[in-house]
């Protein structure tokens, strides 16, 4: 895979004004010329590895404050909660961002963490106030780490890489490790005995009760979970203390994030399962059966590869039900317009519910020219049952398609040719010609002509 290229002229910025240097005296004492540097703290020039040694050699400079320190995420970042239906009419590009971000990094980042508190308060930017959200506010946190926590993927990675050395399968090495380390033995109980849960922590009996209904990767993820719990305590303490919720609901949802995220980071751990997506084309079906995972842990793990000098390739992730109500959105390292908007019913993740387990491919165009290739697919909650509520969701992974050349599901397939045009939902869409068309976008009026009638079912008034 090709290097990225790292912009961070904000954090250059910032550790000279620390130090109280000219530009002059910080680039004599980084061996480049002023004007170089100047390149580089206004964003037009990239941190070369040269000039990261050197930032660690003469200040003691942490790296990864390069990567984690962009003003609001970044510019892909920004352009996610730019991509909210409230600045529609103002048709920010690209080239904007940029430029914001070059010359006032501190008003970017001051947006960013403006909208994100309203967002997680669960106030609209329109000034609309409403009851705190939780779960915003822990998405707003997962989103400002791109959902990915270097810690505790080293953390896993040093597990995994222990668990594999005592041999067998991780299942039953992650079951010797609870027993031997800390005293819980695990136990698979019939549905008759546990019949309204998956999953239960006996502490007095010291035992990790399973329901026989989970599925072999569920109930590897359980264990691992609870493993994460015990070994990676300190780790999800720092980063749920760092978050500074105030709300103790949300603190618990960040925590069960994060446990999650230390449970799929063990099954699959990064090193290696980034060679493995890059050797099989991101196949997301082949992957699961390598590292025992389900289609849905292994496309939230796709989420999650953004460790710097060994990015995985930038994919969001949506879970929705057959009512078009979304319950997890991961955007990671992606800047998709596609995750923070509404759906659109020509986008094939609601074909996806008549195809049984097959995946369904999709082409897509959005209004701003971005191209999409998505990858739709049906997933049952753990515990479903004959005589149950047989409950369904569609999962959905995206990529750029300038980016999607290398995928499996790409083969054969012309990423050139023709999209589908999708909208984010029709209030925040303004194709005239839609014929799916279900309502008004924001802010237009209705047309109405009695001596013609278009595509579109609703004719509205354009700017």
């Amino acid at each position: 895979m090709a290097e990225t290229k790292l912009i961070a002229g904000h954090a250059i910025r910032r550790l000279r004004r620390q130090l109280a240097l000219t530009q002059a005296a910080m680039a004599d004492l980084l061996e480049i010329s002023p004007s170089y540097l100047n390149l580089i703290e206004r964003n037009q020039r990239p941190v070369s590895a040269a000039l990261i040694l050197r930032l660690v050699e003469r200040f003691d400079y942490d790296p990864r404050k390069l990567a984690t320190s962009e003003p609001g995420g970044g510019e892909k970042a920004l352009r996610r909660r730019l991509a909210d239906p409230v600045f529609a009419d103002l048709e920010i590009d690209r080239g904007e961002v940029t430029e914001w971000l070059a010359a006032a990094p501190g008003g970017a980042e001051a947006f960013a963490r403006a909208y994100d508190r309203m967002a997680g308060q669960g106030v609209s930017v329109a000034g609309e106030a409403a009851t705190p959200d939780p779960s915003a506010q822990v998405r707003g946190e997962i989103e400002r780490w791109r959902n990915h926590f270097a810690d505790l993927d080293a953390v896993a990675e040093e597990l995994a890489d222990t668990l594999r050395q005592s041999g067998g399968d991780l299942y039953a090495a992650m079951g010797e490790r609870l027993r031997v380390k800390h005293q819980l033995s695990v136990r698979i109980l019939p549905v008759d005995v546990m019949p309204d849960r998956l999953r239960r922590i006996d502490l007095h009996a010291r035992q990790i009760q399973l329901s026989e209904l989970l599925a072999p990767p569920s109930r590897s993820f359980a264990l691992a979970r609870e493993l994460g719990g015990l070994e990676a305590r300190g780790e999800i303490d720092a980063l749920v203390r760092g978050a500074g919720f105030g709300d103790r609901v949300a603190e618990r949802l960040f925590r069960r994030h994060l446990g999650a995220y230390f449970a799929a980071a063990l099954m699959m751990p990064y090193a290696r399962f980034l060679r493995a997506c890059e050797a099989t084309g991101y196949d997301v079906e082949l992957l699961g059966r390598r590292f025992g995972a389900g289609f849905e842990q292994v496309a939230h793990r796709l989420t999650t590869l953004s460790r710097v000098g060994a990015r995985g390739l930038p994919f969001f992730m949506l879970r929705v039900d057959r009512a078009g109500q979304v319950s997890k959105r991961y955007a990671g390292a992606s800047a998709s317009p596609l995750v923070e908007g509404g759906l659109c019913p020509l986008w094939d993740v609601f074909e996806a519910f008549a195809c049984g387990d097959r995946a369904v491919v999709q082409l897509v165009e959005t209004e701003d020219s971005g191209r999409w290739l998505t990858l739709s697919r049906t997933v049952r909650p753990q515990g479903d049952r004959a005589g149950g509520s047989r409950a369904r969701f569609a999962v959905t992974l995206g990529l750029a398609a300038g980016e999607a050349g290398a995928l499996a599901i790409a083969r054969g397939l012309d990423l050139g040719g023709r999209a589908m045009p999708i909208g984010l939902g029709c209030r925040a869409c303004t194709r005239a010609d839609c014929a799916q068309r279900s309502a008004l976008p924001a802010g237009r009026a209705m047309l109405v002509n009695d001596r013609e009638a278009g595509l579109s079912p609703l004719g509205f008034a354009g700017d």
